[in-house]
This record gives C-alpha cells, sequence and structure tokens, in this order.
C-alpha cells in the first residue's frame, strides 16, 4: 500500500475560508484606520489655533467672534487635504465663543463617512488656562476621533 501524501481540497477550502475571514476583518479594521488618519489632521489643524486663541484670551480676557480678531487667516484659508475650514469664530451656528470648528471636505479623497462633518473643540477658561473639550457632534462617529474626544 501507498502512504498518503499531500492535503485533500476539503482540508484546502478549510484553510482558504479561515483566511477569507480573517481578512474580511483585516480589510473593516484598516478601512476604519485610515478614517482617523483623516480625522487626524482636524485634530492636528486646530491645535495650532487652539494656542493663537488661548494667546488671545489670556492677553485680552475674552473670544472674539472671527479669525481675523485672532490674527488667523480665514477659515477656508486653514486646510488640509482632508480638511475644508478652520473656524475659530465663535458664536457661529449657535456655537460658544471661542469655540473651534473643523469641517471636512464634502468631495473625494475625503472618506464618505465624514464629509461634510463636523468636529468643535471648545474652551473652558479655568485661572490662568484653558481646557479644550471635544465634541465630535452627532453626525461624526466616535471610533473615529482621536482618543482625547471619546470621553
Amino acid at each position: 500500500m501507498k502512504t498518503q501524501r499531500g492535503f485533500t481540497l476539503i482540508e484546502l477550502m478549510i484553510v482558504v475560508a479561515i483566511i477569507a475571514i480573517l481578512a474580511a476583518i483585516a480589510i473593516s479594521q484598516y478601512q476604519d484606520y485610515l478614517i482617523r488618519s483623516e480625522v487626524s489632521e482636524a485634530s492636528s489643524l486646530a491645535d495650532g489655533v487652539k494656542t493663537t486663541v488661548a494667546e488671545y484670551y489670556n492677553g485680552y480676557g475674552s473670544f472674539p467672534g472671527i479669525n481675523a480678531s485672532y490674527g488667523l487667516a480665514s477659515a477656508a484659508s486653514i486646510s488640509g487635504k482632508y480638511v475644508e475650514s478652520v473656524d475659530a469664530g465663535g458664536n457661529v451656528n449657535g456655537g460658544n465663543a471661542g469655540q473651534i470648528v473643523v469641517k471636512f471636505k464634502t468631495a473625494l479623497p475625503t472618506n464618505a463617512k465624514i464629509q461634510g462633518r463636523t468636529l468643535t473643540f471648545s474652551p473652558i477658561a479655568h485661572a490662568g488656562s484653558i481646557e479644550w473639550v471635544c465634541n465630535p457632534g452627532a453626525s461624526l462617529d466616535t471610533k473615529y476621533v482621536p482618543s482625547a474626544c471619546r470621553d
């Protein structure tokens, strides 16, 4: 009698099925990772604006109503590959004074799951310092925002 060598067709099919399941999981996780990297651009663009707003508040004790009052470029001028605008105008669309609203682009290359949505940073003034509270808004899924915004 000859001894069998190699794998049977069923064994090979089981291996292929397992690889397909793992690939399906990995692809969805990778897509979420890509969206989080797009959202991180919003956070990094807002960081520079946060510094300017905090310096203005520490110098003058108030939050003005438009980007130009802080010495910033217009909202549409502060943009990136995925970010359409960064507005530090405050009191815009019912917002609070000093609030920074980052709006994502409404077209490619921005992912469809964040197109046109906003990420908001609101200041809370303490004695000599400012704390920033991040709000992803109702339309932006919290799994895409930085971990500091998920609290």
